[in-house]
């Protein structure tokens, strides 16, 4: 984490605008703390598990709000959650060499600025398929959220909106507490291999759960404005440029 006192305290301000953001939408940042994180120059090996555990406490204030507001639909979730935990755990105890973290980094953070700029479009609604298909889906994703340090909420969300499988409210409910899932399974494996979380994750992820209180309680009421999740997406863009020149 940044030494200096101000470029900690510009990291946290990034960390408090991604929670509430990616929180009202049903997501927990990942993504954007990675960014974050690698804009200031953070080690690779200490971005995945201060994401996970930033993930874990935003996640978890998420899911508490939509569970309560009966949107998180448990007969979708179990079978993902039944292949993402195991692959999660799985992927979490893996470590990249530096060089090819940065580059799959880079390319999740690109693929996440063009999610936040072009919103997937709402398809007709149509039932899931079937368990077997929903455990496969959830284990490839499990396993790149656990991989990477992200949740894996900012590649469901676009499946199921666009299969139609899920309503916009009820994607939410479900990509909070599938990330919530997948993080804690990742930094469990994370934690196998005797590796640590690095200082000063303790006090961002405190950050990080006061925007995500407020962003999953904004979010059951509107969206986020356009203007903000694109200006998002152009963070998520430097960052990601900036991981692919080997910055």
């Amino acid at each position: 984490m940044p030494a200096d006192p101000g470029s900690f305290a510009l990291l946290a301000a990034l960390v408090l605008v991604a929670a509430i953001l990616y929180s009202s939408v049903g997501h927990a940042g990942a993504s954007a703390y990675l960014a974050a994180m690698a804009l200031f120059g953070v080690r690779p090996a200490a971005m995945k598990p201060a994401a996970l555990v930033m993930n874990i406490v935003v996640a978890s204030a998420g899911t508490a709000r939509w569970w309560s507001a009966g949107l998180v639909p448990w007969e979708l979730l179990w079978p993902l959650c039944a292949g993402s935990v195991p692959a999660a755990f799985a992927g979490g105890a893996v470590v990249l060499p530096a060089e090819v973290y940065r580059r799959v980094l880079a390319v999740i953070l690109l693929g996440a600025a063009l999610r936040l700029w072009f919103p997937a479009r709402a398809g007709q609604l149509r039932p899931a398929p079937g368990p077997g298909v929903l455990v496969a889906l959830g284990a490839g994703l499990g396993f790149l959220a656990g991989l990477t340090g992200i949740g894996g909420g900012i590649f469901l969300s676009p499946i199921l909106i666009l299969a139609g499988w899920q309503d916009p409210k009820r994607t939410a409910g479900a990509s909070s507490t599938f990330i919530l899932a997948n993080s804690v399974a990742g930094l469990l494996g994370h934690l196998t291999g005797a590796r640590d979380v690095p200082p000063g994750t303790g006090l961002l992820a405190a950050v990080a759960l006061v925007g995500g209180l407020y962003g999953s309680w904004l979010g059951a009421r509107r969206l986020p404005p356009l203007a903000l999740r694109r200006l998002l997406a152009a963070v998520l863009l430097i960052a990601g440029g900036r991981l692919a020149r080997g910055g």
